[in-house]
């Protein structure tokens, strides 16, 4: 089982919660102007990289708050958590963090 950790509830096992698919998309500032093709590319047309990926989540049998998480789509490690409207953290600064703690995990 994957512990998936929750920014309010800490790790908790990744049955408790539900993906809620691509983080930043931005709603069009004005729908209604929208043709029908540029409607449909808002709606179902998402990125789907091999690696690094922010997506949406809520901790639905916990804390039922949503938060952003930065995983990987091959390893699916989370490599961050952090809250609606926070600035995504960059790669590279979640995997020197990731190396610090397992390095600290092995000197323990």
């Amino acid at each position: 089982m994957q512990l998936i950790t929750c920014p309010w509830c800490g790790d908790r096992e990744e049955i408790e919660f539900h993906y809620g698919g691509q983080a930043h998309v931005a709603y069009p500032e004005n729908p209604y102007a929208l043709d029908d093709e540029q409607w449909a590319q808002y709606v179902f047309f998402r990125d789907n990289p091999k690696g690094p990926f922010a997506e949406r989540w809520v901790h639905s049998a916990g804390c039922r708050r949503w938060f952003n998480a930065l995983r990987d789509t091959v390893t699916h490690e989370f490599l961050a958590v952090y809250e609606i409207g926070a600035k995504r953290p960059t790669p590279e600064n979640t995997a020197s963090a990731a190396s610090t703690a397992q390095s600290q995990e092995a000197r323990r």
